[in-house]
């Protein structure tokens, strides 16, 4: 059963982080259109946020499965707790970035993106350090 969490872990986590690093590549390309364009193309980039959600609730819902021979470690184990508390901080940058997109589909896209821009840079790095921190500790 554990190899099927973590089948699972590990598919919320290609989806997660794959919404963070395609979000940043197409940013890239969005970057060399005119803004019109570039501003459309956002706006229907936003329905990979709807794949991160997904990764992340697996993630988290796999996690915790995962974690449950661990809990015993969690007060002697600081790494433990820096990527529990990332993992915090990430869910609450993939509901910022999700609030963002909602208000740029209301109006006034490109400030809503300047900050959606921001948000996802500190979601990517994010999970790529839970990633790090989490091999450090299961090694």
């Amino acid at each position: 059963m554990r190899e099927i969490i973590l089948i699972i872990h590990f598919i919320g986590l290609a989806m997660g982080l794959g919404t963070s690093l395609a979000y940043m590549f197409l940013g890239i390309a969005s970057s060399k259109m005119a803004e019109t364009d570039a501003l459309k193309f956002q706006l229907n980039l936003l329905a990979l946020s709807r794949m991160g959600q997904v990764g992340l609730t697996l993630l988290v819902v796999s996690g915790l499965w995962l974690m449950s021979p661990h809990w015993g470690l969690l007060a002697s184990s600081p790494l433990l707790i820096v990527k529990l508390l990332l993992v915090s901080v990430l869910a609450v940058l993939i509901f910022l970035i999700h609030a963002e997109g909602q208000k740029a589909k209301k109006g006034d896209a490109r400030i809503h993106f300047q900050k959606t821009a921001i948000y996802g840079r500190l979601a990517l790095f994010t999970a790529l350090t839970i990633v790090v921190i989490a091999v450090l500790f299961f090694k």
